[in-house]
């Protein structure tokens, strides 16, 4: 069998108990992809494996099956529609072209069917309404598209007429552009979207069924109408029309490029199943770009962090390739399933990482919870047990708590049952919750800042710093972001036109004309009622060799650099001895600190060194402002 050259990825989304995975079943068997028609109460459908999903007959996992109509491959996506996994929808939704929203025609739109067509109208997705059950008692029709219109978006094209709603006699028949009431129908809809399509409908020709039809698939396509099919998975009833359509979703074989071998290789994972046996991970990878083979190298990254882990494939089987494909590649489009890779986790990305943001609010429930039987070995595989569910849900974010141990985020009650039947029949642990808890968050009201100096002393080097922190409330949602304010070394009388990293030539000069500014106010300031020749003597240079004290007593070589050495500031000792004479060059002069620049704000405080004190060491040091360039000194 030749390869498709349409591929279209499909999520099946619902509210919990709507039909949505007995539907998934009904277009594998009635498009011949597998001979016998699974039931949800018996266990044995395609997209539901795990003895959780069999027991409880709710699906916890995505799932992934695809079948074939003529030459376009259809990957379904089956999601969980229980409001406890929706983590799972939010990763599904990244890798889907479309989507087929199912809901119960006797229940009608439902909590969590409101939350996820709001998702997918912001997502831009396109999404098929399908009403299922029809052949249940209490199945409405009229009032459905009316409750449709209102609740969940107002632009609802019924497609499929039904009769004998609420029996087990009930047919539908699809609606033909023959029919004048619902062509009438059908382009006032559509009008909304289409000022020439409008001008027709109005002034006159009236719009052909042709015209109408690809104004249909085209407002479909960009998500501003979503055609309503009705029908029951269970009988069959309906389905025909919702294949029909899906297919004409796919996009032409000119949108679907080949695969460009020099382009790198871009893909999202959005599930990973783990063996109970060998613990070996299957990873679903969505292919956008570039091509993947079998034994190629593949570096994937972690959302959110720098984190990368690299790996090589040692198994790849692309999603609806059967035994007579020749496909043995992973082209754009495709989902594949990946082996070999160990720290392979959902969410990894390939390439260029997704522009993606979260559509649904994160988990709002923490528990603790503990092994049933004590010690320290329980603990230890309970934490490992935990890791590795982490894995293929990260949003649960197992962690230790002090005292050994461990908390996890939950959405609901059913998320945790789920967990602890997971880690009895996998791991064979029995683990104990505690009651959940709402998980409180802080979060900024308003903005806060603040400047510190740090003044490592004078040394050789002369290295200080003045590190600035401000705190700003963000929007809701959007995260933690860091960053830097441009014009903060401008404020603060540094150029910003050119970055020069400092040498330890210009560090020490500048160490040593404050320290020859310290000098001059401390002789300066003890001249008073002394004589000239007193205060020359006090600036005598010692001769080559010889070494002098600082203030504290202790012999400084004169071999090293002409710097305040740290000693100074010290304890006071009754003896004072002269400084040393810096050389020439290291001399300063007095000059006015420079004024802070136009169009800057008033500059924080830096720490500065005050007027000595009587002992003759340096005071204590004080915050002070300054427009411009701070000036350290250390004054004697």
């Amino acid at each position: 069998m030749p390869p498709a050259p349409r591929t279209l990825n499909i999520g099946i989304l619902a509210h919990v108990d709507a039909g949505k995975t007995s539907l998934t079943e009904r277009l594998l068997f009635d498009t011949g992809t597998i001979r016998r028609l699974g039931s949800v109460d018996d266990g044995s459908t395609q997209t539901d494996t795990g003895a959780i999903e069999r027991q409880r007959g709710i699906t916890v996992h995505s799932a992934v099956a695809a079948f074939r109509v003529g030459d376009t491959q259809v990957n379904l996506i089956d999601t969980p529609g229980h409001s406890d996994f929706v983590a799972e929808v939010e990763r599904a939704l990244g890798v889907l072209d479309a989507a087929v929203l199912v809901l119960s025609a006797v229940e009608g739109v439902q909590a969590q069917t409101r939350v996820l067509m709001r998702t997918l109208r912001e997502a831009r997705l396109p999404t098929l309404v399908f009403a299922n059950k029809i052949d249940r008692a209490g199945a409405r029709t009229d009032a459905l598209i009316a409750e449709i219109r209102r609740k969940l978006t107002p632009h609802a094209a019924s497609m499929t007429h039904v009769r004998d709603a609420g029996t087990r006699a009930a047919t539908t028949e699809p609606r033909t552009f023959t029919d004048p009431r619902f062509r009438s129908a059908l382009g006032e809809l559509l009008a909304e979207h289409d000022d020439t399509l409008l001008a027709r409908v109005v002034d006159g020709p009236e719009p052909t069924p042709a015209d109408l039809s690809g104004a249909l698939a085209d407002q479909t396509a960009k998500a501003l109408v979503h055609p309503v099919y009705f029908g029951s998975a269970i009988s069959g009833q309906g389905v025909d029309a919702l294949i029909a359509a899906i297919v004409a979703m796919a996009p032409e074989p000119a949108q679907n490029p080949a695969p460009d071998p020099v382009a790198p290789p871009r893909g999202t994972v959005f599930a990973v199943e783990r063996d109970p046996s060998s613990g070996h991970k299957t990873a679903y990878l969505r292919l956008f770009e570039g091509e993947v083979t079998n034994r190629q190298w593949l570096t994937f990254a972690s959302p959110g962090t720098r984190t990368t882990h690299t790996g090589r494939l040692t198994a790849l089987d692309v999603v609806g390739a059967g035994t007579d494909d020749s496909r043995t590649s992973l082209a754009p489009g495709n989902i594949g399933k990946l082996r070999g890779l160990p720290d392979i986790r959902v969410g990894d990305h390939l390439g260029r990482p997704p522009a993606r943001t979260p559509r649904f609010a994160a988990p709002t429930l923490q528990s603790v919870v503990r092994p049933r039987e004590p010690g320290t070995t329980q603990a230890a595989r309970l934490h490992r047990a935990l890791t590795d569910l982490a894995e293929q849900d990260p949003l649960i974010r197992a962690r230790t708590e002090p005292g050994g141990a461990i908390s996890v985020l939950l959405y609901g009650e059913v998320q945790k049952e789920v967990i602890a039947a997971t880690l009895a029949a996998a791991y064979g642990i029995a683990a104990v919750f505690e009651p959940s808890r709402t998980v409180c968050t802080e979060r900024l009201t308003g903005t806060g800042e603040a400047v510190v100096g740090m003044d490592r002393g004078p040394a050789p080097s002369g290295h200080w710093a003045t590190v600035g922190l401000r705190v700003t409330p963000a929007p809701y949602g959007s995260g933690t972001a860091f960053g830097t304010r441009p014009n903060w070394a401008r404020c603060h009388g540094r150029s910003t036109r050119r970055s020069r990293k400092p040498s330890t030539k210009r560090c020490a000069r500048a160490a040593a004309r404050t320290a020859g500014r310290s000098r001059t106010a401390r002789s300066r300031s003890s001249a008073r009622g002394s004589t000239a020749s007193s205060a020359r003597r006090a600036t005598s240079a010692p001769s080559p060799g010889s070494s002098w004290a600082a203030p504290c007593g202790k012999p400084v070589p004169r071999s090293t650099s002409p710097t305040v050495p740290s000693s100074w500031r010290c304890r006071p000792t009754p003896s004072r001895r002269s400084p040393p004479v810096l050389p020439r060059w290291a001399r300063s002069s007095r000059r006015a600190a420079p004024r802070a620049r136009r169009g800057c704000s008033a500059a924080p405080s830096r720490p500065v060194w005050s007027r000595p004190s009587s002992s003759g060491c340096p005071a204590s040091p004080t915050e002070r402002e300054s427009g411009g360039r701070a000036r350290r000194t250390n004054a004697r």
